[in-house]
């Protein structure tokens, strides 16, 4: 098992934000600055191209943090963030680019890309729970859940179908693809979030994607607008979806 190594700490307005690595994969770690006290952890993924400090994470994180007291965490994806591109990343994007450039379609690059990323991320996901739950603010026996949009979500299906700690997650805007199998053995409760203009995953493949999963409780949200325009308050959705499962004050917008 991989130790957690803290490397750097600061605090703001309440919630205090520490880096960290865990065999080798760097990663932040945001509490409740009012002191280490047991709450449920949301691990994070972010989306493709960014990091594991994007303002998408770490707005999400303050939702969660000033309005439920929870802890939350994310770690850079493989070629992201602090993490050196491999010749297979510079490739893959160079690809995605060309098609992007030409009018192509998109999906089955990003398809293929986030499937090998997530192939990479699954076991570092896991090590990284297993650290985070030898804290005594955050121990084995608190409720975890997982949040993950785009590639967040590529990552978290298949994290999430062989994560019985998991017990809530929130997914949405990926293709079925490889994901629709993984999906099929998740039944634990789920927010889903959908474009419903969206000019690359079609109104079909979204539903599909949301179709495949097992869960009982599944709530689908499909909004109007284009693929990057998740419009904000399903943010604070996501808060109270967790909130409600895993108990904490109604999340506010911050």
């Amino acid at each position: 098992m991989y130790s957690l190594q803290f490397t750097a700490e600061s605090s703001s307005n309440g919630m205090l934000e520490r880096d960290f690595t865990v065999g080798g994969v760097p990663g932040v770690l945001w509490s409740p600055a009012s002191g280490a006290q047991r709450a449920p952890l949301i691990l994070m993924a972010h989306g493709g191209g960014n990091h594991k400090k994007h303002p998408a994470m770490s707005g999400r994180a303050r939702r969660l943090v000033a309005g439920c007291g929870f802890h939350v965490a994310v770690i850079d994806a493989p070629g992201h963030g602090d993490r050196p591109r491999t010749a297979h990343d510079e490739a893959e994007i160079a690809e995605l680019f060309r098609a992007r450039a030409a009018g192509e379609p998109e999906g089955p690059i990003v398809v293929r890309y986030n499937d090998h990323l997530a192939q990479l991320a699954v076991p570092e996901y896991q090590a990284t729970l297993d650290a985070l739950q030898e804290l005594p603010e955050i121990g084995t026996d608190g409720p975890v859940g997982f949040w993950g949009i785009n590639m967040g979500t590529a990552i978290g299906v298949p994290f999430v179908a062989i994560e019985p700690r998991i017990a809530a997650a929130v997914f949405g805007q990926h293709w079925p693809g490889v994901l629709a199998e993984k999906a099929s053995r998740i039944s634990i409760p789920i927010e889903f979030d959908m474009q419903w203009d969206d000019e690359h995953i079609s109104r079909e493949e979204g539903l599909a994607l949301f179709d495949a999963f097992a869960s009982k409780e599944k709530s689908l949200h499909v909004n109007s607008g284009k693929h990057k325009e998740l419009p904000r308050f399903e943010a604070d959705s996501a808060v109270r979806f967790f909130a409600r499962h895993f108990g904490g004050a109604v999340a506010t917008s911050a």
